[in-house]
């Protein structure tokens, strides 16, 4: 997919803290129906018809399912696509539409799946250090976290329209 020039243009603002957390609700919201689809398909639907009704139940009371490894990957996965395939294409989530925010590169183009995946790895990692990575925006002189430093983006507020 090719990096393309974001609309609309100009040198907008860094977001300040509040509106980075409520984005960041916003998209984890979107993200756990997300997820609780994927397992309701995955468990319920492929596996119903890999195994039958009985064995499944028999499965899931022996606590066969609590441990998926194919289940885990198809989880990453979405987690990774969907934030890759927003970010890649507008540069904005829905949380992020919500809260008009936008991440892009620093010259306003759209960012690549590359920087999209360093960012969604960087941002685990921020939250497992009880969200370190999103308050150094307080302390950087650009407004950036730690996502933004490692994948050379930057997260902007649009204009009201």
């Amino acid at each position: 997919m090719a990096v393309k020039q974001l609309l609309p243009t100009g040198d907008f603002p860094a977001p300040g803290l509040f509106r980075r957390l409520a984005s960041a609700f916003y998209d984890l919201l979107l993200v756990l129906a997300l997820l609780m689809v994927l397992i309701l398909v995955y468990q319920q639907g492929i596996l119903r018809m890999v195994y039958g009704s009985d064995t499944l139940q028999a499965m899931s009371d022996a606590g066969a399912l609590d441990r998926d490894p194919l289940l885990t990957i198809l989880m990453i996965i979405a987690i990774y696509g969907f934030f890759g395939l927003f970010w890649t294409l507008r540069g904005q989530t829905l949380g992020a539409q919500a809260w008009r925010l936008r991440v892009q590169q620093p010259d306003g183009r759209s960012i690549t799946w590359q920087q999209s995946l360093n960012r969604v790895t960087v941002a685990l990692i921020s939250w497992l250090c009880g969200g370190l990575g999103i308050w150094w925006a307080l302390w950087d002189k650009q407004s950036r976290t730690w996502q933004d430093i490692a994948s050379g983006t930057r997260t902007v507020v649009l204009p009201k329209k």
